[in-house]
């Protein structure tokens, strides 16, 4: 017979496929089978939060194992940041930061497949979310200058940046009727209120 010498393999292979490189077996679950099913919130982004620490096994796990990560390290407003880079291919799709040796302090979206709790996701309309900006939108800053910050209306952590047209300063806010068109293209989670 030579099921013996194959029931003695398995464990090996089992073994085996544990310690290959970014494998998490939450991804052979049925629900990671079509697509992403991270959705941002008030409480976070998928199971990343603010408890969660700077580490990459812990991201990849708060994560579902959906991508791969690349760390690296930056400045904001004069103070060192950590950052994992969220891949899809060659593709940033999510970028989560906080202090070195920290927690997550902040998580920018830019995975068409994440949807918020509410619904929204990349490519919604300011007109479906905002009547007018007044209260809840500030212009963007850094890397986010030229488009339009706004606060969530269900949740203080959660703002959505937008991008569209208009030919005025970048450092100004457009129009409300120019807003109107405008659409989503970045949803960031914040571990503090805005």
């Amino acid at each position: 017979m030579n099921i013996r010498p194959l029931l003695l393999g398995l464990p090996l292979v089992l073994t085996g496929c544990s310690t290959m490189s970014n494998f998490s077996w939450s991804s052979l679950s049925p629900f990671n089978w079509f697509g992403s099913s991270l959705e941002v919130s008030g409480k976070g982004v998928g199971d990343i939060n603010g408890g969660t620490p700077m580490l990459e096994h812990a991201i990849d796990e708060g994560l579902d194992g959906n991508y791969r990560l690349r760390s690296g390290m930056g400045t904001n407003n004069g103070q060192i940041v950590a950052f994992y880079q969220a891949m899809d291919g060659n593709d940033i799709k999510l970028v989560i930061s906080g202090e070195p040796k920290g927690s997550v302090q902040r998580v920018d979206v830019m995975d068409q497949d994440v949807v918020t709790a509410w619904g929204s996701k990349l490519g919604t309309p300011f007109s479906e979310l905002y009547s007018k900006a007044f209260g809840a939108c500030k212009p963007g800053e850094g890397e986010d200058v030229g488009k339009v910050e706004c606060v969530a209306g269900q949740s203080r952590y959660v703002t959505y940046l937008f991008s569209g047209q208009w030919a005025g300063p970048k450092d100004i806010m457009p129009p409300d009727d120019t807003l109107q068109n405008w659409t989503v293209s970045k949803i960031v989670w914040h571990a503090k209120p805005q």
